[in-house]
């Protein structure tokens, strides 16, 4: 084997994460690997992703062991520059990740016989997941349907032992947000009604409708679409728009609609629809999860009508959309019934004052009542 070789190193993967823990090594010292072929599986406070070779050749040597926390750009293996002589044998045994496995040992399926859709045919959870859901269609939910929740049954009694990593991680950031900024939180009231026409006619749902309008406000208030990073306060053009999206009992991830402002209502229906999918599915890359400008959350769907949430480090601002709920209120010295929702924004005083977040959302609320 040469003396040269490549490093696999711990990537970057978004601007709040440091760190990150190697779950799963998929390669042993002396395989051989091909350019782009799993070596490794780690998880982050945000993310749980495989590292893949960045080139082909051999194995050398695994710097980190499983269940060991390292720093971003941290060197975890290093592969050798000349491939094996041998040809790799396609009988080679296939390889499962943890995941893959406990749902195909949950439901009694043979993974062997199961048709990978993955790079070189690795067998993905969707995979697994389209065989247990086979026998009996699962439709979605009839509301928001592109909204990145859906509903989880009710969860079985903790089991001893605390928080799971993915928790007290998500716990560790939320926490440090809140140390970290001087939040205040703003709420306005907004008559849903020509949203609710037009989502029906186009066919999807508030939730992208709301973005829409989110990023048009903020295009004529671009001090929310910002970053600040200890004193380095950054306005950014383009909105990157971070939706939020629920994991159940392993929390929740924010992937990243990129150039978000380039797209119509219908186009960011089909891009959060497909982000939340591939964020259930454990899809997401680490550059789906970086880079963020501004990010919306939307409980609404469970029937919330107010929170405050917490700001998504190092972005500035938040948006909650919480549920569309018809209510009596007052129109023209009349009472009407109208479909109402809150919209919350957290914001950071530190960049923001309260002027400017209550403007944001009064020109927020009347993209929405003017919406066609």
């Amino acid at each position: 084997m040469s003396s040269s070789s490549t490093d696999v190193v711990m990537p970057q993967m978004g601007v709040s994460v440091s760190e990150g823990t190697v779950i799963e090594w998929k390669k042993s010292v002396g395989d051989p690997v091909e350019a782009d072929e799993i070596v490794c599986a780690i998880s982050t406070d945000k993310i749980d992703t495989d590292i893949e070779a960045p080139a082909a050749g051999v194995l050398a040597e695994i710097l980190v062991d499983v269940g060991e926390t390292v720093d971003v750009g941290t060197v975890l293996a290093r592969i050798g520059s000349e491939v094996a002589a041998a040809p790799v044998n396609g009988d080679r045994p296939r390889r499962y990740s943890p995941g893959v496995q406990r749902i195909a040992a949950e439901h009694g399926i043979d993974l062997e016989r199961v048709e990978g859709t993955g790079r070189g045919g690795r067998v993905r959870k969707q995979d697994v997941l389209a065989l247990v859901e086979a026998p009996a269609a699962v439709e979605e939910p009839p509301m928001h349907i592109e909204s990145p929740y859906r509903p989880e049954p009710a969860p079985a009694p903790a089991a001893s032992g605390g928080l799971s990593r993915m928790r007290r991680q998500i716990g560790e950031h939320m926490k440090r947000s809140l140390e970290t900024a001087a939040t205040c939180t703003t709420w306005i009231e907004a008559d849903m009604s020509r949203v609710e026409e037009a989502r029906g006619r186009l066919g999807i749902t508030a939730l992208p409708i709301v973005a829409r309008c989110t990023i048009d406000a903020l295009r004529e208030f671009p001090a929310l679409n910002a970053t600040l990073d200890g004193d380095d306060y950054a306005v950014h053009e383009s909105v990157n728009l971070g939706i939020a999206v629920s994991l159940g009992e392993d929390g929740l991830i924010v992937p990243v609609v990129r150039d978000a402002h380039e797209l119509s209502a219908e186009g960011l229906a089909r891009r959060i629809r497909d982000v939340a999918r591939a964020a259930r599915g454990r899809e997401l890359r680490p550059d789906d999860v970086a880079g963020g400008t501004f990010t919306i959350t939307n409980p609404g769907q469970y029937g919330s009508i107010m929170a405050t949430p917490v700001i998504n480090q190092p972005q500035v601002a938040i948006l909650d959309l919480e549920a569309i709920v018809k209510r009596a209120v007052v129109v023209d010295d009349a009472i009407a019934i109208r479909p109402m929702t809150i919209l919350g924004l957290s914001w950071d005083h530190r960049a923001l004052d309260g002027a400017l977040a209550a403007q944001f959302l009064a020109a927020l609320k009347r993209r929405l009542e003017t919406w066609s």
